[in-house]
Order: structure tokens, then sequence, then C-alpha cells
């Protein structure tokens, strides 16, 4: 699967570039045959129904083959939460259920190798203020958190959303409140998503602004926090709080910022994957145009 294993450009090293890929029909099966179609060095993947709450067991021998492979060819791998996950919620059931999802998340990923699994930091439903929602995150993240002893679990990795409705965090400063609710845990990062942050008011194609970001990232959570980078442009302008992912350089993101990524030091190590349009075809020229941009 590409080369991202052997010897090289430290520019390969630095940033492994890859993508969200489909699973069903087997992780190791469908899903590292299409990151080998795209040149993805990096993965992601649902272990579970992104719109669901069902908590399926997986394949065992699917499991091992997805981990193997990876390890073999130094491939890292993640998971990404379902989307329904709110631990922000009003609503008891789905605070339960957020629990459950995201502990089976956890689970699946330790056992296929995961370095880390994505959830969406979620917001205050039913009129509540953000001290409140915190609080309950509180009571509810934290002994998941505390759950991750072994050095083979995954790092949490909270990923801040476009800022629509009642959201808990969207601008990097959100993210303080709510590493302090965590007790800034030593297994908890972030994901940061490209388009989310543009579309919160990070306006990353502004002179300066890609830094401007990383820079106040690093000033809120602290330096080697960012584990992961969704690599996506913007369908709609900065500020507009809308989660409308575009093709790299397609978007009111531009090209230029995704470059500027790779040279800021908050990223050294962070493997960068794309969540895009466009299919197999649309996503291999999307990780070839960030390879481009990376070894430039």
């Amino acid at each position: 699967m590409n080369d991202c294993s052997s010897p090289g450009s430290p520019l390969r090293a630095r940033n492994p570039i890859g993508g969200h890929v489909p699973v069903a029909g087997g992780l190791a099966r469908t899903g590292l045959a299409y990151a080998r179609g795209i040149g993805a060095e990096a993965v992601q993947v649902f272990v579970a129904n992104p719109r669901g709450w069902a908590l399926p067991p997986g394949n065992p021998a699917q499991d091992e083959a997805f981990r193997e492979e990876c390890e073999r060819a130094s491939i890292p791998a993640y998971v990404h939460a379902p989307y329904l996950i709110n631990f922000g919620s009003h609503t008891e059931a789905t605070v339960v259920r957020s629990v459950a999802s995201l502990r089976h998340s956890l689970t699946r990923g330790r056992r296929i190798g995961a370095l880390g699994v994505v959830v969406h930091t979620g917001s205050a439903t039913g009129g509540r203020g953000r001290p409140e929602a915190l609080a309950q995150v509180r009571e509810w993240m934290l002994p998941l958190l505390d759950e991750l002893t072994g050095d083979d679990d995954p790092w949490l990795l909270l990923e801040p959303t476009a800022g629509q409705g009642a959201s808990l965090c969207s601008l990097a400063q959100d993210l303080g409140p709510y590493f302090d609710a965590l007790d800034r845990h030593p297994r908890l990062g972030v994901c940061l998503d490209t388009c989310h942050a543009f579309a919160a008011g990070h306006d990353l194609a502004a002179p300066g602004g890609t830094k401007a970001l990383l820079d106040e990232l690093v000033d809120t959570v602290g330096a080697g926090r960012l584990k992961l980078i969704h690599a996506n442009d913007s369908k709609d302008v900065a500020g507009a709080h809308k989660d409308r992912h575009e093709n790299i350089g397609a978007g009111h993101i531009g090209a230029e910022p995704f470059g500027e990524l790779f040279g800021h030091p908050a990223t050294e190590g962070v493997p960068l994957v794309i969540e895009t349009p466009g299919g197999e075809a649309g996503h291999a020229a999307d990780v070839a145009r960030l390879k481009a941009l990376r070894d430039g």
C-alpha cells in the first residue's frame, strides 16, 4: 500500500496522507483495497453505522487482517465514532447510548490497532447553558477516558464542529473549557477538521490564517495534542457555520492553506485524512494533490 513504510523523503514520514475508506464487505477486504486504490498512507474507518446506535461485534478475522496489514505497511489507522453521539444532550437516553457507542468504538479501535478514535464534541440541547452541558460531558466521558490504561489503547480525539446550533466546541478557544472539563486527560487529543474550522470562523484562506489557527490550538490545548487532521476544503465561505466539504483546492479555502499545514511545528508527524466528495477517483486526486503540496 504505497511506500509510506519505505525509506525516502522525510516529508513522507512527517505527514502520512490518506482517507476515510468504506468497509462494507470487510475492514481488510474492502477498506484496505480502497485505500490502495486512492494511494492512501493513512486510513480512517467506521466500525458501526455512523447514523445509528447498533454495536456490531465485527469480524475477528477481518479485524486481525486489517491490524496486521496496517502494522506491516506502517499505515496509521483511526476510527470515527458515530455522528449521533452527544454527551451534551438533555435526553438521558441519548447520553446513555452515547456512552455505549463511544465505548464500542474505543474497544473496536483497540482491537484493530487504531491510534485514535474521533468523536464530535456535541452540543448543549434543551436550552441549557454550556457550563451545565460540559459538567455532563465530564460526568459521562471522563470515566471512558479513565478506562484507557493500556499502551495499545487509542487516543480519544475531540473533533470541533462547524458551529451549528448550540455547539459545545467549534472555535479553537472552545477546546479550552472542554479539555478542562475532562481534566486535560493524558489520553485526550484533537482531530482538526479544516472545513469545520473554516466554517466556524477561522479564515484559513486569509494571509497567515492557517498559522494563526494552529498557534491558537497549541496555546489552548498544549503541544502534542493534535493527533489527526481531516483535510477538507469548504463549499461555503468562512464563518458560514455550514459543514459542506469540497475537494482540495476546489472550495473557498483553496490549496495554499493546505500546503501551509505541513510547515507548522504543531503538525509534525500528524496524518491528514480526506473526507471529500467524488468517489474513488476524486479521493485519489485529493490524496495526490495533498502529497504534491507536502512534497513540493
